[in-house]
Parts: C-alpha cells; structure tokens; sequence
C-alpha cells in the first residue's frame, strides 16, 4: 500500500465476496465472487487516518494518478490530493470491465449505486481502514460518494461532490436510453457502443468548448466531390475527434458495462423520500462544485443535491459554481479555481 503517483499505477486484485459470503443487491439477488481490481497511491500513516477514496465516473477505472491516469490533475504528490501526505484508494467499480466483477451478459442482475458502494466499503475494510479523511468524485462518482454519506454516516469525514447529481432529469435519462438503444440494437453490440461514445462526447463537452475547440473550415477538395459516400465520410475536425474517441473507447470498454452503468445512473434518486428522508452525519462536512458550462448535470443538480445534503442534517455545505468553457469534462481538467477549492477544501 505504498504505491507513489509518479510511477505507473500498480493494480492489485482481491476477492471480497464469495458464496459463502455472497453480495446482497438492492435488487434482492446475490452475487458472489466478487472481485475487485483497485489501486493505491501515497502512504498509509500509522493512525490509518489520511484516506482518500476515489469513486471513479462512467468511464473510469482504478488508473487514477501517474503516467496514463485519467486525474492526474487533481492526484499526486503536490496536487490537491497530495499522495505526499494522503493515501488514496481507487477502484474499478462493480459492473466495470478493468478486472473488477460486471457483466458479460444481460443475465447479471440489475445493480444500483448502493451496490457499488458496498463493495467500496468491504474494500476500505479489507485495508483495515475505518474513516475516511476524504472521499471524492465527479459525476457518477459524486453519486456514489453520496450514497456513501447516507448508508454509513460517520465513516466519511469530508465529501467531495463534483459535477455529480441527485436525480436525473429526463432529458439525461433520454440521451442514455438513445445510447443505450444503440447498443442493444447491434448485434454486434461494438458499433452500436461506437455511437453511444460519440452521442456522450458531444453532451460532456460546451457549446462554446467546441467551437474553440474546433474548426468549422470545409475541407480541401469539397467542391470537387461527385461520390455519396465520400462526401458523407468525416471530414469537419469534430467528425474526426468523435471517430478517434469511438475507436479507442471501442479497444477499453465493454458494451454490457456501459449498458448497465448507466442505466445505473438512470434509477439514483436517494432523496426521492422528500426533504429529510435520509439522516447523514452532521459532523460531516462536503463541498459541492459544478461548472457553469456543463448542461449535462448543470448547476441546478448540485444545488438540488447540496439542498438535499442540508435536509438530512448537514450543517457544512459549500457550494461552488465555477467558470469553464469545457462542459461536464471539467472536473477531469486543470482549471485553476476549482483545483483550489478542492486543495482548500481537503487542506
């Protein structure tokens, strides 16, 4: 448990249910084995009292620091998760495809965050840690660090919820089912995956982040195209950064963890019981940060989830908006005031 953020992330594996100990689903089925693929960086002090979990989103996997980490922003020795004074735990989830137990197909059992949260939390055991210094992520996995707060109150010293939210809208729930359909309706299920990756890319990204981000100049030779197929083939810069992302998503990810992982998103609502339908810990203390160009979960889920985190008893909620011209992708990016923040907040 020594593993430091500069060197490439070592990713150990544990078994952490079995049949004779099996997981019990929301759903009401079990599940056993489950094992769990997860990594750590920093050291673990002799207090046990520096612990940084990392709820990784969608898309994410336990690779969260050093060389190829997809937060190396916000992870590493002087980041604001310094590993040179925490240490930060991160897995694969449940229903993931980077070496923790999820579907192969649609006969695994539907799942919900609470789920994936209990796994987290036999994890943190199986390290012989009881509290957590600090527990953070971004979209769904600010969702699962609020699951977190509800099911063990007292385990989480301060949450960190970013771009995340309480309750999907239906338009969220709208573009996931077009992706999801995608999916199903290949047989092949890969080129259908192909297209969901394009569909989430344009939601996770602004307006205006695209057009800086790209051209909007036809290419050479347009005038000249007498040939259908040539002429509907990608060409504008956007076409071509949504092929590139399709393809490299397709070498990663499994189609049947994107069917259930978001469907997963679609069925959070743990505030559904009304105002002070949950009791959370009242020691504890969260920071909610979203970005004012994300339209995906756009400030009005923080400020519901925040308004929600008071209900239930806590006293210490900061919430931030926060300038940025790169959408719902922020919270993966180094944008200076929201890195403060988090610094601030975890310091």
């Amino acid at each position: 448990m020594t593993q430091q953020a500069e060197e490439p992330a070592t990713v150990e594996r544990v078994v952490l249910f079995d049949e004779g100990d099996p997981l019990a689903l929301a759903c009401g089925r079990t599940l056993a084995p489950v094992e769990v693929a997860y990594a750590t960086y920093g050291t673990l002090n002799a207090e046990a009292s520096n612990a940084v979990f990392v709820c990784h989103a969608l898309t994410g996997d336990a690779r969260a620091s050093g060389p190829g980490g997809w937060w190396t922003s916000m992870i590493g020795p002087g980041c604001p998760i310094d590993t040179d004074r925490f240490f930060v735990i991160c897995p694969n989830l449940l229903g993931g495809c980077q070496g923790t137990t999820g579907p192969t197909s649609l006969d695994f059992p539907p799942l919900a965050i609470a789920d994936l949260v209990s796994v987290h939390r036999r994890l943190l055991a199986h390290l012989g840690i009881e509290r957590l210094a600090v527990a953070i992520g971004g979209s769904m996995g600010g969702m699962q660090v609020l699951q977190w707060l509800i099911d063990a109150p007292g385990q989480i010293e301060r949450a960190a919820l970013i771009c995340a939210s309480a309750r999907l809208s239906a338009q969220n729930i709208a573009l996931s089912h077009v992706a999801r359909r995608a999916i199903l309706d290949d047989p092949d299920l890969r080129r259908g995956m192909a297209t969901a990756r394009r569909l989430a890319h344009v939601t996770y990204l602004s307006e205006q982040g695209m057009a800086d981000k790209f051209t909007r100049a036809e290419p050479d030779g347009w005038a000249d195209v007498r040939d259908a197929r040539e002429w509907l083939a990608p060409a504008y810069d956007v076409e071509t950064y949504l092929e590139h992302q399709a393809k490299i998503f397709d070498e990663r990810f499994d189609p049947y963890s994107y069917l259930y992982l978001t469907r997963i998103m679609d069925a959070f609502d743990p505030f559904g019981g009304g105002p002070g339908s949950v009791a959370l810990d009242p020691a504890a203390r969260a920071l909610v940060v979203s970005f004012d160009s994300d339209w995906r979960f756009g400030t009005e889920h923080s400020r519901a989830l925040a308004a929600g985190l008071r209900a239930g008893g806590m006293t210490e909620v900061a919430e931030h908006v926060v300038a940025s011209p790169y959408g719902h992708d922020s919270f993966l990016l180094a944008v200076p005031e929201y890195l403060d923040l988090v610094r601030a907040f975890v310091s």
